[in-house]
């Protein structure tokens, strides 16, 4: 179960015997360390201490990491344009044949095949021949993240000047791309608008849908209502598990016709209907025993949130359950996701946070949800799981 927390505030924690004082410990350690870190003699005698050097050394590798991250991500948004992962995955090329399908000098084709391996993209062997490295094979059959990678130009158009974004509140590339940003309800009509950014979800969402289903086994629900559900890449995934169960998506108009048209390529006429309105003022379609909400919340201000989940109670049967699936902030080992990246994206949307599971579910309990909790995912970094029961009495 996850505790309740107000909206945009620290979680409420248990009082727990001894939690006020192990907080104060912890903050006057990490107050300790900042001052002696700022102490320029001190970082000098940290490098040549045998027990501190590691520690100075990994540090200063990670604050180089933060003023070059930038660099490394168009390291990997020029080996996923010419097309490296594709290249290599027949096994190992020589910088010749490389440098011609890159279509680039050798010197340049060198400097991009040096970088990707030093960033684990693709691997030098002892014969001079490139392969694919760690993380250029885990790009293979991967559409989703190159996509994703693409898409960023967008983002960096509006991080050109960061201070600028924070002092607006909005950018402008972002907002325009993603249809309902800043929009009043009702107000995104054009297909064209809605075409991008259903395409770049749909590209992402079958590795979204196979952690929820391993988490979840959604067969034992008749009716599944996803709200917010693209063109239907998730439902199908659904169906294809669960067998039995009636099958309806709601988003915009021009994204309901995408969603149509997928269903009947995929065989699910029958079974699957695809209705058009806007959750921010029309009633959701009633009767499922299961709301999904699948990387929707985060995209959306507090009080459409709240106002969404209340509609999603409503329309459910008594008894029925929510399930709210999206990266959270806060998940232990990926809290950069979170704070930094969603943070800074959801700002250039303009609208939308970033939220903790337990803010999700005092969110649902405001709703009249009850019993939230936070399952278990293979890959919390990627997605996070919170169901919710609307109370069979």
């Amino acid at each position: 179960m996850l505790g309740g927390a107000g909206h945009g505030a620290p979680a409420a924690r248990m009082a727990l015997p001894g939690a006020a004082l192990l907080d104060r410990l912890r903050d006057g350690i990490g107050a300790l360390r900042a001052r002696l870190t700022a102490s320029a003699a001190f970082r000098a005698r940290a490098t040549q201490f045998p027990l501190t050097r590691p520690i100075a050394r990994r540090e200063a590798a990670a604050l180089f990491d933060l003023c070059a991250g930038f660099v490394y991500s168009q390291v990997l948004a020029a080996s996923l344009r010419l097309d490296l992962v594709g290249r290599l995955r027949g096994g190992p090329q020589d910088l010749e044949a490389l440098s011609a399908g890159f279509g680039l000098p050798p010197d340049s084709a060198r400097c991009l095949l040096e970088a990707a391996a030093a960033l684990g993209l693709a691997a030098r062997r002892a014969d001079g021949r490139y392969a694919l490295g760690p993380l250029g094979a885990a790009l293979v059959d991967n559409p989703g993240v190159a996509a994703m990678v693409a898409h960023h130009a967008l983002l960096y158009d509006d991080l050109r000047d960061p201070v600028a974004l924070l002092r607006r509140g909005r950018g402008e590339a972002l907002g325009a791309y993603w249809a309902y940003a800043g929009d009043a309800p009702g107000g995104v009509a054009e297909p064209g608008r809605c075409d991008a950014y259903t395409g770049l979800m749909s590209a992402s969402q079958p590795m979204v849908a196979a952690e929820i289903c391993a988490a979840y086994d959604l067969r034992r629900h008749r009716h599944v209502l996803d709200i917010g559900g693209g063109d239907g890449s998730f439902l199908c995934a659904v169906a294809e598990r669960a067998r039995d169960s009636a099958l309806t998506l709601f988003d915009l108009p021009p994204v309901a016709a995408r969603a149509r048209e997928r269903f009947a390529m995929a065989g699910l006429g029958a079974r699957a209907a695809a209705v058009a309105g806007d959750f921010r003022q029309d009633a959701l379609p009633a009767g499922a025993d299961l709301a999904t909400l699948v990387r929707v919340l985060h995209d959306h201000d507090d009080a459409v949130v709240l106002d969404l989940l209340r509609r999603a109670h409503a329309a459910l049967v008594p008894g029925g359950r929510t399930l709210v699936a999206e990266p959270f902030a806060g998940t232990p080992g990926a809290e950069r996701m979170g704070a930094a990246y969603f943070g800074f994206y959801l700002l250039a949307m303009g609208q939308g946070r970033p939220r903790r599971a337990d803010e999700v579910a005092a969110m649902l309990r405001a709703a009249g949800f009850a019993r939230p909790r936070l399952l278990r995912t293979r890959v919390p970094l990627l997605v996070g799981v919170v169901l919710a029961e609307r109370p069979a009495g």
